[in-house]
């Protein structure tokens, strides 16, 4: 598993939003570093450039001095050259703002689109630009700030449009001037509109900058996963198709919502501890028949998430729903993977208290077919050294467990231990082998009250689906109210559904069920897509 970072250092984030996810500060301070080292080569160059045209021009004989007079030109070049040094400067203390530093940048940028406008147009004396449409350095200036700093498209275009319009503007002020009469006002504007067609590319240049950021801080708030596209919505949050960005390997990223989570900062940090505490104890399961635990972690808006294999096949509630009950030979094969992934973490003192069949995963896993994955241990619950703290489930406030699935010991809020999990997995038998619930009520509390006192009705006389009588006996015995009646444990539950006198569900059987369904679904012969751990509703 790679390793989750601390809850007290999330991931480094919290830098520009332009939008519905914010570019890490990291990233931006890099940019922010990039817009210093161009403010000192533009110092340089200002300079460089101011006394090379003075050499250029007693080169071409047109002054008999080389420094004739230091003039107003020499002056705009002196404060763009003094303004670049200071931005680099400040830009190099690693303790500012990089978000101030980039908004100082598009300031600086109209200012030296200032400096280049009224040195081209302050005294043109026998370098009268032609009037016609032309790109200028304004332009060049305003696409090169587009793709080093990283900004919304508003302030783009609001900096680019006051950037080009120096040069109008530049050439106005030589007009009253008297230096320059290149006749009507809207001249000016003709003559540089291709400048204002480039501001429209540096908003598309901006928006590529900072989506790609974006991309990276979303990457990276998923661990070293890239996230792709939406594989369900549930009560909690979302499943996406994920891939580890250097293995390539697939996988399901599970978010919780953080408004799911507390409704105050205290709360918030309890929960986030919680959830790492539980997410650490079920990443040490290692049954085949648990779902694999990759990754997990927090993001910087408190979005919990967890990282999974990604399985190919379907839930048991879907199952059902869609085929029918299994048979009862079926349902022996399927309980009893269902109780190796329980053995284990009962025995390392986890309780899932979530069993029920939409958490219950029936696919192929290489060459094997209805294959179990008992999925969201993320919502364990430790109960060793008599452990009774509330879980993550509970703090985020809701009721651990599913009703319809929950022990009567849970519903009353009393210390469970895997005998919970026993009955609810009593629950999942009767749902598969009859198709309905072990209780039927109009809401949640009325499912609890039933679980509470309610005798359950055989599974057989419930559905009129004959299920054989030791099965039957077994799957009730699951459904005790008080935790003594049922199983002591989930393998003494597999070893006695091992001892009923059933035909087994053979691995023949299983690939006919799963190719005659994969026939159905894809007359193409590619197998349906691969699905997601589900969502707890």
């Amino acid at each position: 598993m790679i390793g989750p970072k601390s809850p007290s250092a999330p991931f480094a984030s919290g830098g520009l939003s332009t939008g519905a996810r914010p570019i890490p500060k990291d990233l931006l301070r890099e940019a922010s570093q990039r817009l210093g080292i161009i403010a000192l080569l533009a110092g340089v160059l200002w300079i460089v450039a101011t006394v090379a045209g003075h050499i250029a021009m007693r080169a071409m004989r047109m002054s008999d001095q080389i420094w004739t007079w230091l003039g107003t030109p020499d002056l705009i070049a002196a404060a763009a050259a003094a303004i670049s040094f200071g931005l680099f400067v400040y830009a190099r203390k690693t303790k500012r703002d990089p978000n101030f530093i980039l908004n100082l940048g598009l300031v600086y940028m109209v200012s030296i689109a200032a400096a280049v406008g009224f040195l081209s147009h302050w005294n043109p004396g026998h370098f009268v630009p032609a009037v016609v449409p032309q790109i200028s350095w304004i332009g060049v200036i305003v696409l090169i700030f587009a793709a080093i700093v990283p900004t919304s498209p508003r302030k783009t275009v609001l900096a680019g449009l006051i950037a080009v319009s120096m040069n109008p503007l530049s050439m106005f002020i030589s007009q009253a001037r008297g230096t320059w009469d290149f006749g009507a006002p809207i001249v000016a504007l003709l003559m540089h509109y291709p400048d204002f067609l480039l501001v429209g590319v540096a908003v598309v240049i901006s928006r590529v900058v900072t989506r790609l950021g974006q991309q990276i801080g979303k990457a990276r708030e998923m661990g070293s996963y890239q996230l792709g596209e939406l594989i369900k919505r549930g009560g909690m949050g979302e499943v996406y198709r994920a891939k580890h960005r250097m293995l390539a390997r697939p996988a399901a990223i599970k978010l919780i919502r953080p408004e799911m989570l507390a409704t105050n900062g205290e709360e918030s940090t309890i929960a986030v501890k919680r959830f790492y505490r539980e997410a650490e104890a079920a990443a040490t399961l290692r049954s085949p028949h648990t779902v694999e635990l990759f990754d997990f972690g927090v993001t910087d808006d408190e979005t919990l998430y967890f990282v999974m294999e990604l399985l190919d096949g379907l839930d048991l509630e879907t199952l059902v729903r869609q085929h029918g009950v299994l048979s009862a030979p079926r349902v022996v094969h399927v309980l009893r993977q269902i109780c190796d992934s329980l053995e284990e973490a009962h025995v390392r003192g986890l309780v899932h208290r979530d069993i029920k069949p939409a958490n219950i995963h029936l696919g192929r896993v290489g060459l094997r077919d209805d294959f179990v994955k008992v999925l969201d241990f993320g919502l364990v619950k430790a109960v060793a050294g008599g452990n009774t703290e509330h879980s993550l489930g509970t703090e985020i406030g809701r009721i651990p467990g599913t009703p319809a699935y929950m022990a009567p010991e849970m519903a009353l809020g009393e210390a469970v231990d895997g005998r919970a999990d026993i009955y609810a997995l009593g629950c999942v038998a009767y749902f598969l082998l009859s198709g309905r619930l072990v209780f039927d009520a109009e809401n949640s509390f009325q499912m609890l009250a039933n679980h509470l006192k309610s005798d359950p009705v055989p599974p057989s006389l419930k559905s009129g689906v004959a299920v054989p009588d030791e099965l039957e006996r077994l799957v009730l015995s699951c459904l005790a109210k008080k935790p003594d009646g049922r199983p002591r444990s989930a393998a003494d539950l597999s070893r006695s559904l091992g001892s009923l006198r059933l035909p087994q569900w053979t691995e023949a059987q299983a690939s006919e069920w799963w190719a005659s369904r994969r026939a159905a679904e894809s007359p193409s012969g590619i197998s349906p897509n691969p699905q997601a751990p589900a969502l707890s509703q």
